[in-house]
């Protein structure tokens, strides 16, 4: 049976399963409007995440085919994943922001090939080591990546301007940082149970509860541009602290009041995590030296291997922060290169 939730107001979430993942599920919202139900997210494309989607939607009183568009927070498998499916039964549109929309466009462009070849390129550069590397070597000849595939959006998401939700005010919010497109949705509307606070915020992954989002990298092969995902995140965090939203809507786990309290915790953290990397980078670690010797959930040797490849990810994010800020410095002549604290 799948677990629905009505939190008032024209707005109730479905709990669609995540497979073989700790998150569990991700929360799909749905949202009235006055041409039918809009989606916020869809969940991950898995034959048990859509029936417990079709059930949800019925416990709604609609169903897929009755869908009127997709608003996606951002690219990621677990939120993106169903909206070709809902487009499919319902002809609904799917609205992304125009970077994560750049992702996806390559991700469909790139075969199985592309994608090892590029990956044990960046893993080498950062110093991985062989025994990491070779199954990506193998990985050249196979076919079927996960996350090759997904829907194509339609429709752009403007930050700041209003989506076309008829008889809804939902904003826009650009959110940069856990992807480069991410958006969190202002629902610019007097709360159901009249909460302190501007309206509702559904947050998708840049906010939630319990959990502090995964930032890394998403850069393109072929340009050379040098991005700094933290400081986007970090800046992206203080713009929606400021909303000062009445509830926030999230993702994944629950619903939670005092956003600009949650902010500050993050905030918080992620100055503690980047001064405690300054202690290790006492002596020249290259990006995968520094993500062995990171605080992560479990022992390094216990992460699963494409969980590591996340965790060099976001080492690599953090080196990117502390270098911008003039507090790391790259070691001139090393190959791979290494990093030092600035002193």
């Amino acid at each position: 049976m799948a677990q629905v939730s009505d939190h008032g107001g024209g707005v109730r979430s479905i709990q669609v399963p995540i497979p073989d993942n700790p998150l569990g599920h991700t929360l799909v919202y749905v949202v009235d409007t006055d041409r039918g139900p809009v989606l916020i997210d869809t969940g991950w494309d898995d034959p048990t995440s859509w029936d417990t989607l079709a059930d949800g939607l019925a416990a709604c009183g609609t169903s897929p085919a009755g869908i009127h568009g997709v608003v996606i927070t951002h690219h990621h498998p677990d939120h993106h994943g169903l909206s070709a499916k809902v487009r499919e039964a319902s002809g609904a549109w799917i609205a992304m922001h125009e970077a994560d929309t750049a992702l996806v466009r390559r991700a469909r462009s790139t075969g199985p090939g592309r994608w090892a070849s590029y990956m044990t390129g960046k893993l080498t550069a950062v110093g991985a080591p062989e025994e990491h590397i070779a199954p990506l070597r193998t990985a050249r000849l196979r076919s079927g990546v996960p996350g090759l595939s997904p829907a194509l959006p339609d429709r752009e998401i403007v930050p700041g301007e209003l989506l076309d939700l008829p008889g809804r005010r939902l904003r826009a919010i650009w959110t940069p940082g856990h992807t480069p497109g991410h958006v969190c949705l202002h629902l610019e509307e007097e709360h159901p149970s009249q909460l302190p606070g501007h309206g509702r915020l559904f947050s998708g992954d840049h906010l939630l509860p319990e959990i502090t989002p995964h930032i890394g990298l998403y850069e393109d092969p072929d340009d050379a541009t040098v991005t700094d995902p933290l400081g986007d995140y970090l800046d992206s965090l203080e713009r929606v602290g400021r909303l000062a939203p009445a509830e926030v809507l999230p993702a994944h786990q629950h619903t939670f009041t005092d956003a600009p309290a949650r902010v500050r915790e993050l905030l918080t953290h992620h100055e503690a995590r980047l001064t405690g990397l300054l202690t290790l980078l006492a002596e020249p670690l290259t990006p995968w030296q520094l993500a062995v010797r990171m605080e992560w959930n479990r022992p390094w040797d216990q992460i699963p291997y494409g969980s590591r490849n996340i965790a060099v990810s976001e080492a690599e994010a953090h080196l990117r922060r502390l270098v911008k800020l003039g507090r790391a410095e790259a070691v001139t002549g090393t190959d791979p290169v290494a990093y030092v604290a600035a002193y």
